[in-house]
C-alpha cells in the first residue's frame, strides 16, 4: 500500500509576476501585442542586443584557448578587483586602505543572498532589514528566506508620483537603531524616481544619527543615466562619510549578459583586520550556497572592464542605451499631452532608468491588457525598452483610452 505523501499539505504558491505576465504575453496571437513588463534592454525593433565589446571580448576568449577549471570561492579576481573599481571609484580610500572584500555572485540576485546570509549570521539579533514601498518584487522574498525579518520604509507618494522624502527621513528615524536599510544605488525598480544628491545627503544624515546598515542595489550602474560614475554616487558618498556597507552589483543590464548571471557582493568595512575576517565567514556562506562561481560571464566582464578600448566602448553603448531610453520616455510624454490625456504625464521624463510608475490602476492595467494587447505589471511599471518608434502610437493612444473611460 503507498504511503501518503509528505508533500501533500504544500499549498500553491502564487506564480511570479513578472514571469507570469511574460507566459501571457507569448500566448498572445495579437499582431499589436507589446511587451512592456519584461526587465530586459531590447532595441528599436523589439529584439535583445548583444553588445559589439561583448563579441570582441567573446572573440578574445575563444582565441586565447582558455582552460574550464573551477574558479575560486570568492570568484575571478581580475574580475571582482575591476568590478570593486568601477562601483567604488578608481580613488575610492576604502579600496587603497584594504576595507572592501568581493565576492563573485549570481548576478544582482546572487549578490543579495549571499549578503542576506551573511548578515543574518553576524548582525545582533533582531536585527530588521527595511525595505522601499514600493520595491523590487523578490527582494522581500530574499530576506525573508534568509531568516530577516523585512519591513516597509516610506519612498513613493503616488499623489506626486515622485520622491516622499520626509516620509522617508521619518521612516528611518522611527526604525530601531542599526537597522539594514535596502538602498537603490540608482534607478529605482519599480518606480524610476530616484533622490537628488542633496537628498541622499539628507538620507546620509539620518541613517548616520541612527546607526542604520546601509545595503545598496546597484542593478543598473551606467544604464540609468549614461554616466558610471554619476550612477554610483550615492555609494561613493556613504562611504566619503564613514559607512560600513554592503553593495549587491549586477552586470546583466549594463552589459547585456542576462543568462550569463553575472553579479558581485562587496562589503565595507572599517579596518582592514576586520576586512579579513569578513572575507574569511562570507567564504563560508558562499561555499555552502554555490561552493565556486561560474567562469564564462565573468571572463568577459573582466575582458571588458580591463580592456581600455573595451572599456571606452561599453561606455558609449551606455550612453546608446540609456540615451534611446531616454527618448522613448520624452516621445510617450510628448504623445500624451497632444492627445490632451487626462492628467499630468511630466513624470515619465522626470523618472530615470528602465521602468516607469505611469500611475496606472490596476483596473486600467488589465483593460489596457485585453483591449490593447499591451501587457505591465499590476502596478502601472511599464519597461521603457519595450517602446519603440513602431509601437509608441499604439501605447499612447491605449494609454489614453483607458484612462479616459476605466
Amino acid at each position: 500500500m503507498a504511503q501518503a505523501s509528505r508533500f501533500a499539505e504544500v499549498p500553491l504558491a502564487p506564480p511570479d509576476a513578472i514571469l507570469n505576465l511574460s507566459t501571457l504575453y507569448k500566448a498572445d496571437t495579437s499582431a499589436k501585442k507589446v511587451d512592456l513588463g519584461v526587465g530586459a534592454y531590447r532595441d528599436n525593433d523589439g529584439k535583445p542586443w548583444v553588445l559589439p565589446v561583448v563579441r570582441k571580448a567573446e572573440t578574445a576568449i575563444y582565441e586565447s584557448q582558455v582552460e574550464h577549471e573551477y574558479l575560486p570561492i570568492s570568484g575571478l579576481k581580475s574580475f571582482t578587483d575591476a568590478a570593486a573599481t568601477l562601483i567604488l571609484g578608481g580613488d575610492s580610500v576604502a579600496i587603497k586602505e584594504n576595507r572592501v572584500t568581493s565576492f563573485q555572485s549570481i548576478s544582482g540576485t546572487g549578490a543579495l543572498c549571499l549578503g542576506a546570509n551573511f548578515l543574518k549570521h553576524f548582525l545582533p539579533q533582531g536585527t530588521i532589514v527595511l525595505l522601499s514601498n514600493p520595491t523590487w518584487a523578490n527582494h522581500k522574498n530574499i530576506f525573508n528566506t534568509a531568516g530577516l525579518e523585512a519591513h516597509e520604509y516610506v519612498y513613493y507618494n503616488p499623489a506626486t508620483l515622485g520622491l516622499n522624502l520626509e516620509g522617508m527621513l521619518a521612516s528611518l528615524r522611527e526604525a530601531p537603531n542599526g537597522s539594514v536599510v535596502v538602498l537603490h544605488a540608482c534607478a529605482h525598480n519599480p518606480t524610476g524616481v530616484d533622490p537628488t544628491q542633496d537628498q541622499w545627503k539628507q538620507i546620509a544624515d539620518v541613517m548616520q544619527t541612527k546607526n542604520h546598515f546601509p545595503f545598496f542595489d546597484c542593478a543598473y550602474q551606467g544604464f540609468a543615466s549614461g554616466d558610471l560614475d554619476r550612477d554610483a554616487f550615492a555609494i561613493r558618498y556613504f562611504i566619503e562619510r564613514g559607512f560600513e556597507c554592503s553593495v549587491a552589483q549586477s552586470f546583466a543590464k549594463n552589459l547585456g549578459l542576462y543568462g550569463e548571471r553575472v553579479g558581485c557582493y562587496h562589503v565595507v568595512s572599517r579596518t582592514s583586520e576586520i576586512t579579513d575576517k569578513v572575507r574569511s565567514q562570507i567564504a563560508r556562506v558562499s561555499r555552502a550556497i554555490i561552493s565556486n562561481p561560474p567562469l564564462y560571464g565573468a571572463r568577459v566582464a573582466s575582458q571588458v572592464l580591463n580592456d581600455p578600448q573595451l572599456l571606452a566602448e561599453w561606455k558609449e553603448s551606455l550612453r546608446a542605451m540609456s540615451g534611446r531610453i531616454i527618448e522613448m520616455r520624452a516621445q510617450l510624454r510628448q504623445r500624451l499631452v497632444e492627445l490632451q490625456t487626462p492628467g499630468n504625464w511630466d513624470h515619465i521624463v522626470n523618472q530615470i532608468g528602465m521602468f516607469s510608475f505611469t500611475g496606472l490602476k490596476l483596473a486600467q492595467v488589465e483593460a489596457i491588457k485585453s483591449k490593447h494587447h499591451i501587457y505591465m505589471t499590476g502596478n502601472g511599471r511599464i519597461s521603457m525598452a519595450g517602446l519603440s518608434t513602431r509601437n509608441i502610437d499604439h501605447v499612447a493612444q491605449a494609454i489614453d483610452d483607458v484612462v479616459r473611460n476605466h
